[in-house]
């Protein structure tokens, strides 16, 4: 009995994570954050590019740094700026380092190549626009596992996935949310998706049968929004409010979704909590908005199922956030988490460390995690096949890949089937995947001859029938 009541303390390799703020000299400054109303998080990482929604008149733009350039940010930084209303939502493709997909008020969605390189004016151009809702767009999230596939959810009530590699739509999820939607998450392999809704009903939707396969009314009595995501097993972590306006978190299992696992009430502000998840600690932290902390919690198979751990403490309130993937993490100084706090003028990288001695890699804080390699096809995917990311280790740190061009093939309005363009190897051992192979190569000639043959044939019918009415005014 001496020894049961000695382990209070819950053994745990998180338990002294702690956050610190960079040194002034490596933050962003003199960006103008936009001060759009809107429950998104305005900035997206990854490990070549920082990309905030700014200010901007007339129509919407985003900047994008290199991660690399910090300091303050010359006043004629090229833009990207192609949308005619505000820019709500940006997402940075997760197989991709240099394609980014920007939502907006002005109902489309437009996804961009941003280069290795600073370009000396500003990004107009979108590799493409697609259209199809009909209000303004708020909610991007490009799916984990499969190449090119983007989903879009806007006010009209619509969820929208895209084949951004064919500019189509795939799917429409129509008469399924009866109100505004607040958020939309993946699950890991990207099979089922959960949204919240201001209808204040979780669902829980599996998006090829177009089907919702499970809903909880009222996760939070409250009547302010909620926000959901998946974690490990299944399992949906929500946030939300309490009757009473407290601020809560909850933890759900699909099997039972009548019952919460764990319910917790935490304080009385105002501010929407915005989760992030890090599958690979099994760590959820929350960012306020217009908080100026970040609380942590740790969720285990243990009751009460949500540890808290502790909370990163500063004196300015947040804008926004970015969440940096665990590729572009620092493993050689245990770093386990990178957010990018958004101040009015500036962004703070603000980094999680878990406290070791050893200069040694610490295999035990970083499994293998998600790599850029997708596991399938955008039609695979489609056909109804699901595979898990294609895992990498950090052993070594990762190391960007170079530019690759996102190449978008339009159908061919001609014959009405879509060219057979090349396809990618899977191999993850070849750090060079985007080589295309011999077979690729002829493929893609076969294909391009078959377009140049069908056109030429095209102008020839034209060009008869432009013979005809010559003739025929003669």
């Amino acid at each position: 009995p001496l020894a049961m009541s000695r382990r209070v303390v819950r053994q745990s390799k998180f338990r002294h994570v702690f956050g610190q703020p960079v040194k002034a000299d490596q933050m962003y400054e003199d960006i103008r954050v936009s001060k759009v109303t809107c429950d998104s998080s305005f900035c997206a990482v990854n490990p070549k590019f920082l990309a905030i929604i700014v200010e901007s008149g007339g129509g919407g733009a985003f900047i994008v740094l290199p991660l690399a350039k910090t300091g303050r940010v010359d006043k004629n930084h090229p833009l990207v700026t192609g949308h005619t209303a505000p820019v709500l939502d940006i997402d940075w493709c997760p197989h991709n380092d240099n394609v980014i997909a920007s939502a907006s008020e002005d109902t489309t969605i437009m996804v961009w190549q941003i280069p290795d390189y600073i370009p000396v004016r500003n990004i107009t151009e979108p590799v493409v626009t697609l259209e199809g809702h009909s209000k303004r767009v708020s909610i991007i999230s490009w799916h984990p596992t499969a190449r090119n596939v983007l989903l879009s959810a806007g006010c009209d009530n619509l969820v929208i996935l895209w084949n951004v590699g064919t500019g189509e739509m795939l799917l429409v999820l129509d008469n399924m949310h009866s109100d505004l939607i607040y958020n939309v998450g993946w699950n890991r392999n990207g099979s089922l998706l959960v949204t919240t809704c201001k209808d204040k009903k979780v669902r829980i939707i599996d998006p090829r049968k177009q089907q919702i396969v499970a809903e909880k009314v009222k996760p939070h009595d409250g009547t302010r929004p909620i926000r959901a995501i998946f974690v490990a097993d299944g399992k949906i972590f929500t946030t939300g409010f309490s009757k009473m306006s407290e601020r809560q978190l909850g933890l759900w299992d699909l099997k039972n979704f009548e019952e919460p696992i764990a319910l917790q009430e935490m304080d009385t502000s105002n501010g929407v909590l915005l989760p992030f998840y890090d599958p690979d600690s099994s760590i959820v932290y929350l960012c306020g908005k217009g908080d100026s902390s970040i609380r942590y919690f740790e969720i285990t198979d243990e009751a009460p199922y949500v540890h808290y751990l502790n909370t990163y403490s500063s004196k300015e309130p947040q804008r926004g956030m970015g969440f940096m993937p665990k590729r572009g993490l620092d493993v050689s100084k245990c770093e386990i988490a990178r957010f990018f706090k958004l101040h009015e003028r500036k962004c703070e990288p603000i980094v999680m460390t878990v406290p070791r001695k050893s200069d040694l890699f610490q295999d035990d804080l970083y499994p293998d995690t998600p790599g850029p390699e997708p596991a399938l096809e955008a039609d695979e995917w489609l056909s109804g096949k699901d595979a898990e990311p294609i895992l990498i280790s950090l052993r070594d740190g990762y190391v960007p890949i170079k530019n690759r061009e996102l190449k978008v093939v339009k159908k061919n309005i001609l014959d009405n089937k879509p060219p057979p363009g090349p396809r990618r190897s899977h191999s993850t051992c070849d750090p060079d995947s985007s080589r295309p192979t011999l077979e690729e190569v002829l493929e893609e000639i076969r294909a391009l001859k078959e377009t140049v043959q069908a056109q030429e044939k095209r102008i020839s019918d034209l060009e008869n029938k432009l013979c005809q009415f010559t003739n025929g005014t003669d």
